[in-house]
Parts: structure tokens; C-alpha cells; sequence
């Protein structure tokens, strides 16, 4: 296959990684963003570390793996990650997680494979996030592949098949694992779903039937979860919005959800893996019609997902709010830590217009919803 059809979507060659680093440090955001992430360490150090990094290897491991920890450093009291056990470091795997912050998702999935000897997954980069100029190449740089977000129907359909097409060439040719949310966009109101349409876009592309389509791609659910949602007053305010009518992102939104995610305290941070979808899994589904069979596949990555999703005292403390109880007082949560979940609420709901009671239900439900899932 000819590669060049990808050069609109690809991440960047190791011969353009120079390039890049070279317009990202005249780039008047540089300041600001090194500032923060390396406070103590000098500007034309840095410059000079930049203008010396030649391939993403490189860029991720000298820049990003340091830049994400400082995040942990910064804004958590803890990350942890289970489920490494179940790779083959000599595989590639599609990662099928939910989806809560743009950066840290995807970010600390790379740290922990770094940190374990595997090699690094290329990502999913939404074209909605593709500005400035600076994002873009700090992107491309970190193995970051664009998803077209915009377009007409066919163009929807056009986009989807080469997009099809690039996951494939890069599992099952290059060699590369691939990182993907299990839907269109961050789940805002906590309730982690797979689109069907994500399973027909990896079929576009393949030869054989829906489960050997699959199959070859090597699945692997993976669920990530935040003590304090990233982003969760703004995930309330969209909900809240929506409500009333068809939510319209504001100019330069997607990029302070960035920066707010970045941020943001989170408290105890998880990723946890679960062992790859099997052949056998995925035939059990093989009799049934097609839109069928593409759902009940998403329903078993939901159940993966909601299974392997680390509930911590603030799921359960919204749960109880939510239900007027104490069910997982003593077990799950002391009474401390709901008085200051309480707090921090009514902190982050004093800071939004609308109705009190609307508002509030939708915060608990953000962090209450992994519990119902659970239960289920």
C-alpha cells in the first residue's frame, strides 16, 4: 500500500520531528506551557533539549513522559495502572477505552508502556482540536493520527472508510497499536457507552466477515477512572446547556478543556487493562444479523469497561446523595470525605447559571453513573 494516502491524517515521520521542535519553541506558547510543567529548569535549556530531539521515540520519551508526570505530580495523589500482564510485547493491540479528559486518557497509557518496556500506541486526534498551529505539532510529534470531525454525510462515510483503512494498515502492517475512545468525543454525564458505529468503521476496511474483521485487530477494553472528574463543572454546564437546546461549542472551548484537564486536581488516577477480546469471545455473536452482531459486540466491551472500572469514595458518595442513603457509609466512604465532596459540589455549582436542583443532579449523575453500571 502506498503510504503517501495517509499524509493527511498520519502522525509525523521521524524526519519531520525536527522540524517540528523547532517551530514549537519559537512559538510564543512555548513559554507558557514549559513554565509550568518544568518550573525550575531554564528556557534556553529547554529550547536547546528541543532543537535536539529527532523522532517521536525521542519526543516522547524526553518531553511527554516528563511533561504527563509532572501532571501526576501536580494535580493527583496517585496514578496506578493494572492489566500490563495480559499484552505480548511483540503484539500490536487496538485500545477501545472511555473517555473522560482530551490529554490524560491517552497521555498516561503512554507513560505506563514506557515505563514497562512496551512500545507506545499511536492516538486518536480529533480535527476539532487541531489549532493552534502549536497543538498540532506537539500532536503529530506524540504519534497522533487526526479523526475528521466535520464534513457532510458522504464526506462522513469518505472519512470513515480511510480512516478504516489507516487503524488497519497501522495494527496489522506497521506493526503499531492504536488508541481509540469508544465514541465520538469525551463521555460528559459519566455513563461510559460504545458506538456501534466505531465497530463498522474497523469493518470498512477489512476482507472477511465482521468477526474476522475484528479479530485481526487485536481489541483491548480499557477503562480509565478519576476520583474528581477532569473537566466536571464544564461537562455540567454543556449538559445543562443541551438541555435547553442544541449545544454550540464557543471559539477556543475544546482548547480550555485542555488546559482545564491538564490542570485540575483528580485525586487517585486508574487505568485498568483487560485481557484482549478473543476470537472465541467475538464467534459467539457470528449467527446473528449484522447491526445485531455489532451491537451485542459493543454491549461486551461495555460490560468489560464497567466491570474494570475502579470505583472510588466519590462514585459512591454521589450514588448515596443521589438516593437519600447511607448504603457505602463506613464501607466505601467516611463521613469526612462526603462532607467535602458536599463542599467542593456546591463550590463548582455556585459557578454556573440555571436551575440549582437540574444542575446538581447532573454533577451526581456524572459521578454516580460508574456505580449504576457496575450494579448492572
Amino acid at each position: 500500500m502506498n503510504e503517501t494516502i495517509f499524509d493527511d491524517i498520519r502522525p509525523y515521520y521521524d524526519s519531520e520531528i525536527n522540524a517540528a521542535m523547532m517551530r514549537i519553541i519559537k512559538d510564543p506558547l512555548f513559554d507558557k506551557v514549559t513554565s509550568y510543567l518544568y518550573p525550575n529548569k531554564n528556557i534556553d535549556d529547554l529550547k536547546n533539549m528541543f532543537s535536539h530531539i529527532h523522532t517521536a521515540h525521542d519526543f516522547q520519551r524526553k518531553v511527554m513522559h516528563y511533561a504527563m508526570n509532572q501532571i501526576v505530580k501536580k494535580t493527583m495523589t496517585n496514578f496506578t495502572i493494572n492489566g500490563l500482564q495480559y499484552l505480548n510485547k511483540q503484539k500490536s493491540y487496538l485500545f477501545i477505552s472511555n473517555h473522560r479528559d482530551i490529554i490524560i486518557d491517552s497521555g498516561l497509557l503512554q507513560v505506563a508502556l514506557i515505563d514497562h518496556g512496551f512500545k507506545t500506541t499511536e492516538m486518536t486526534f480529533g480535527s476539532n482540536l487541531m489549532h493552534p498551529s502549536f497543538v498540532v505539532d506537539i500532536g503529530k510529534s506524540n504519534k497522533m493520527f487526526k479523526v475528521e470531525r466535520a464534513g457532510s454525510p458522504r464526506d462522513f462515510y469518505n472519512n470513515s472508510i480511510h480512516l478504516s483503512k489507516y487503524i488497519k494498515h497501522t495494527i496489522t502492517t506497521k506493526k503499531e497499536s492504536v488508541w481509540i475512545a469508544q465514541r465520538n468525543g469525551r463521555t460528559k454525564d459519566g455513563n461510559d457507552t460504545t458506538d456501534q458505529g466505531i465497530l463498522k468503521m474497523f469493518c470498512m476496511s477489512g476482507n472477511g466477515n465482521i468477526i474476522e474483521n475484528l479479530s485481526e485487530l487485536n481489541i483491548v477494553p480499557m477503562a480509565v477512572s478519576y476520583q474528581w472528574e477532569t473537566c466536571d463543572s464544564l461537562k455540567v454546564k454543556e449538559l445543562y446547556q443541551s438541555k435547553q437546546q442544541k449545544y454550540i461549542k464557543q471559539p477556543g472551548e475544546d482548547l480550555q478543556s485542555i488546559l482545564t484537564g491538564v490542570t485540575q486536581f483528580k485525586g487517585h488516577f486508574h487505568i485498568e487493562i483487560a485481557p484482549p477480546i478473543t476470537t472465541e469471545e467475538l464467534q459467539q455473536y457470528a449467527a446473528y444479523e449484522k447491526n445485531e452482531c455489532f451491537h451485542l459486540i459493543s454491549k461486551l466491551i461495555d460490560k468489560k469497561i464497567h466491570s474494570y472500572y475502579q470505583l472510588h469514595d466519590t462514585n459512591y458518595i454521589a450514588y448515596d446523595i443521589e438516593n437519600n442513603s447511607n448504603s457505602y457509609l463506613n464501607t466505601k466512604y467516611t463521613a469526612d470525605s462526603r462532607t467535602n465532596f458536599e463542599l467542593e459540589m456546591n463550590k463548582k455549582l455556585d459557578t454556573l447559571e440555571g436551575d440549582r436542583d437540574i444542575l446538581k443532579s447532573i454533577y451526581l449523575g456524572i459521578y454516580s453513573n460508574p456505580v449504576k453500571n457496575k450494579l448492572k
